[in-house]
Parts: structure tokens; C-alpha cells; sequence
């Protein structure tokens, strides 16, 4: 890659050096650093005149700080009269924000991009954007990236009954990310709802067949022989994130907000397999749907209905979200589908693993998830990595590094996209 430099910022450098390594080229020296009250220095080490700058920068832990950092050094390298500057970020930053969800709210991940623009960003490059319709903020070309096919990719290699697996969306918003993977791997999907209805609402636990036409609309010889042809309707009782007995009474909204080590919540937490998470997470949407509760992922002590809508029964349970954040959904959809439908194992799969304090250790105390498998878009601790044996990181780092090899040359990056029908 001539006339050409690769920058690496401080919030992933592992994945920029595996990038780094794939293109085969040298890390563009720059210098970090802060001063004592706290400001970002940025310093470029070497001549960019008139050459193709590649930014690579995720979103952290250490999230604010970062943003600031690759603004200042795409500002750097405008004033250092580079001829296009991209900014590659696997994992945009505040993309959950990316609608106003109350009044006088901000939609931050609008700010993001415009400050992008703003600081010098001739170009975008991002993967699995939480709400898609956010490349219409921007000015400047988005690239948005899938990692459908390599999670695909994995789940072929390392399930051995991948054939007869489910993949199941955890809340409506999610169903065209989960589908379009259904549709690759060839093989059956589900569905999982809530809702803040009250448990007498509709009866636990029923089931109803009815006829679907498969996969494709226009196969007018769908029978019930085809895997899609019978669906059923599942429902259960969510209380402070987990799925409880029929017979569990809930406390009343007064003793809602009480402790966990409460009696009654004793006695909730022994009416399932193994439910040693102390995060009260309710059921919320984080994808880009009206429907979406990203606001309600926070602690709630509100019981809720969950529903499945399709057939795990003595299937592998393939949950696929573009991000795991926190942990109660996810718990929650798996002990639905383990303990009322059935489902052999739940294997949890996501592009981005944030995972906030105390969600992987949630998730791995959890009997009914069975694996985890992220990118490593964001960045996982090395402790958090060693202390895990059901988390699965794949390296997405060989996409990104073909996407910027092909903007270098002015290739098509649409060969990209299109691979998610051909895996």
C-alpha cells in the first residue's frame, strides 16, 4: 500500500496491529499523550503529505477519552495536508443513541458523526452499526460492515448440529439481522418478545401451531414438511430479569425495590437452574426499532411476559444480537428457552462484546448459556478473556484489513456485502 499510513489510536491497539499485520505494513508513528490536567496531546512522527491516512480507532471502555483522541488526530493530519484521512472505528461509539427517545433528549450518535466531519474525516469505516439508518447522518461515505459471515463462518466449524439449529432474535427490533443469518446458514429462526403486561394477562406456557410458508414467499409447494411450516407460541413470567415459576409470587410495588437477599427473591432465585447474577435487568430492545427499550435496560423490579414465537424443542438455540452490553435479556431469553421450550443448549452470539461490569461473569454463572462468542471489535481485558470459559472471541480484523486495502485502490467494497449470500 503506497502513499499510505496506518495510525493506531489507544483504544484497541491489538486489533490495530493484527490489521496492521494483514495489510502487511508498519504502524505510522505517533505519539499519545496526556497532560496533567487531564487534556490529549497528539503528536504525528512522520510525513503524511499528499497520502491516504487510516485512523484506526474503537469505542472502550474509556469512551469520551478516546472520541477526543481521534478527533485530535484526524484534525492532526488534516493540518499535516494529508489527501484523504478515514477514520476506522469497528465499534461506533453512543450508537444506541442514534433517536431521540425523550423529550429534550440528544441524539448523540448524530453529534459523532457531524464532529467527525467537522474535525477532517474524509471517509468512515464501521461494522454492524446499531441502527443502520445512521449512515444518513454523515456527509461523508460510510462504510458499514457485516460480521454476519464470519459469525457464520464459526458457527458452521464449531456446532456440530448447526443443520438443525434455531437462530432467535431476543426482542422484534433484531428479527432482520437474525433472519438474514437464517437465511445464509439455511436453517429455522424464532422469535422472542416482552412486554410490561401483568402475569394473568394470557396463559403460561401455551402453544399454537399454525402454517407458515418457509423462507421463501414464492414457493408455492411449502408444506408442513419444511422446517418453518409449524411455529408455536410460548409464554413465561419475568421477574427482576429471570424466568420464574407460574406459582411464584411476585412482591408488591411497594417491596419492589427491595434486596436480593430477600426471601421471597431466595425462593424466585431456587425455582430455576442456577441464577447467580445480582444485576435486576429488565428485557429491552438494542436494536434500530420503534419498539426498542434501551432507556429500560437499566434495574427494574417490574415483572413482564416473555414470549418465543417458533420451535427450539430439542434444538440448539443460536441468540444473535449486534451488541452485549448487559446481561438480563440475554439471561432472561436463554432461561426461556432452556427451561419452558425446550432448547438443548443456548449459544449467545454478538458482533460487539462490551460487556459492562459484572455482565460476563453474569452470563457465565448462568447454567442456561452455554457459549459466548463475540468480535473483538471493543476491547475485552485479558482478565476477563482468562477468567471465562464460555466466551469465544473471533478476530474480525482480516475484513477490516480488506476493506481499507480495497478503498486504497479503489476497488469495490460491495463484494463485501454481497459475501453474506454466498458464506
Amino acid at each position: 500500500m503506497r502513499k499510505s499510513k496506518v495510525f493506531i489510536g489507544s483504544s484497541h491497539p491489538e486489533l490495530g496491529k493484527l490489521i496492521c499485520d494483514r495489510l502487511g505494513v508498519g504502524e505510522a508513528k505517533c505519539t499519545l499523550r496526556k497532560f496533567a490536567n487531564g487534556e490529549t496531546s497528539v503528536s504525528i512522527g512522520e510525513s503524511i503529505r499528499d497520502e491516504d491516512v487510516y485512523i484506526v480507532q474503537s469505542g472502550s471502555g474509556r469512551i469520551n477519552d478516546h472520541i477526543m483522541e481521534l478527533l485530535i488526530m484526524i484534525s492532526a493530519c488534516r493540518g499535516g495536508s494529508a489527501n484523504k484521512i478515514t477514520a476506522v472505528i469497528p465499534y461506533f461509539p453512543y450508537s444506541k443513541q442514534s433517536k431521540m427517545k425523550k423529550h429534550r433528549g440528544a441524539i448523540t450518535a448524530r453529534m459523532i458523526a457531524n464532529l467527525l466531519t467537522m474535525a477532517g474525516a474524509d471517509h468512515v469505516i464501521t461494522m454492524d452499526l446499531h441502527a443502520a439508518q445512521m449512515q444518513g447522518f454523515f456527509t461523508k461515505p460510510v462504510d458499514n460492515l457485516y460480521a454476519g459471515p464470519t459469525l457464520a463462518r464459526w458457527i458452521r466449524l464449531n456446532i456440530p448440529e448447526w443443520r438443525e439449529a434455531v437462530v432467535v432474535s431476543k426482542n422484534p427490533g433484531g428479527t432482520k439481522r437474525v433472519t438474514a443469518l437464517a437465511d445464509a446458514l439455511k436453517i429455522n429462526f424464532a422469535m422472542i418478545n416482552t412486554d410490561r403486561r401483568r402475569r394473568n394477562a394470557f396463559p403460561i406456557s401455551r402453544a399454537s401451531p399454525t402454517v407458515a410458508t418457509g423462507f421463501d414467499d414464492d414457493d408455492d409447494d411449502a408444506t408442513n414438511n419444511d422446517p418453518m411450516s409449524l411455529s408455536e407460541i410460548r409464554t413465561a413470567r419475568v421477574v427482576q430479569g429471570h424466568v420464574v415459576n407460574d406459582d411464584y409470587e411476585a412482591p408488591n410495588d411497594e417491596d419492589a425495590t427491595t434486596s436480593h437477599t430477600s426471601q421471597e427473591n431466595e425462593a424466585m432465585f431456587s425455582s430455576v437452574y442456577s441464577l447467580a447474577s445480582n444485576h435486576d435487568h429488565a428485557l429491552g430492545g438494542t436494536i434500530d426499532a420503534t419498539g426498542s427499550d434501551d432507556e429500560d435496560e437499566h434495574e427494574s423490579t417490574e415483572e413482564r411476559m416473555i414470549t418465543l414465537v417458533g420451535d427450539v424443542r430439542d434444538r440448539i438455540a443460536i441468540i444473535v444480537d449486534d451488541m452485549i452490553d448487559r446481561p438480563g435479556s440475554y439471561i432472561s431469553a436463554a432461561e426461556h428457552c432452556r427451561i419452558n421450550c425446550g432448547a438443548k443448549k443456548v449459544y449467545v452470539v454478538a458482533t460487539h462484546g462490551v460487556f459492562v461490569e459484572g455482565c460476563l461473569e453474569a452470563m457465565e454463572n448462568s447454567k442456561c448459556i452455554d457459549h459466548i462468542v463475540v468480535t473483538n471489535t471493543f476491547p475485552i481485558p485479558p482478565e476477563h478473556r482468562s477468567r471465562s470459559n464460555k466466551l469465544t472471541i473471533i478476530d474480525i480484523s482480516p475484513l477490516l484489513a480488506e476493506c481499507i486495502r480495497r478503498n486504497h485502490y479503489g476497488e469495490s467494497i460491495s463484494q463485501l456485502f454481497d459475501h453474506m449470500m454466498n458464506i
